[in-house]
């Protein structure tokens, strides 16, 4: 299951452009609420309805493929403040899933010290958390290993992209990319 773990204030393109793109390939890909099954976006307001919070999909046993944190301010402070983010890391990275983030939220990895070595980026604001990270300066959307980091609301799209390509291969998300043979979403 691919988890996109939203906390109130999250940036709205960065966690509903994953989103859409996943279910365009067909994954089992959930917004999971922090706190509330309704957490509402800092730019347009945008409140998502999720199908259960953190501690919730913690009690579930269910496994993760890809841990999935959105920027945005105050949204990606409040991810690094709840105990329940650092329990999902915890979770995802026994599981071995990948562990993805863009814009500020890089830097709740960088400060538990888990990029160490690891090639990474944030939003230029938050490149100094990335502790003992190789941050490529020329590069928005980086992957090194289990790691996929990028560095804004602009990378939104070759992010998600990214995240695609990890879990279903490099022609599935340059499919989307050329908006070939996806299917539309159905409501």
């Amino acid at each position: 299951m691919i988890a996109i773990l939203l906390a109130e204030g999250f940036e709205d393109i960065e966690a509903l452009t994953p989103l859409d793109l996943f279910r365009r390939v067909g994954a089992d890909v959930r917004p999971i609420g922090l706190t509330s099954r309704a957490p509402t976006g800092k730019c347009c307001g945008a409140q998502v309805t999720c199908p259960m919070t953190a501690e919730e999909l913690l009690s579930s046993g269910e496994r993760i493929d890809m841990l999935v944190l959105p920027g945005g301010l105050p949204g990606a402070t409040n991810l690094d403040a709840s105990p329940l983010t650092h329990r999902l890391i915890d979770k995802a990275e026994s599981e071995g899933a990948f562990l993805t983030a863009i814009c500020a939220a890089p830097f709740i990895y960088g400060k538990r010290g888990m990029l160490r070595g690891v090639r990474a980026t944030a939003f230029p604001d938050f490149r100094k958390y990335l502790e003992g990270a190789i941050i490529p300066e020329d590069e928005n959307v980086v992957r090194d290993g289990r790691f996929i980091t990028a560095a804004g609301m602009g990378a939104a799209f070759p992010f998600a992209c990214e995240l695609v390509a990890a879990l279903y291969g490099e022609e599935r998300a340059a499919q989307l990319a050329r908006h070939e043979r996806y299917a539309p979403l159905r409501f």
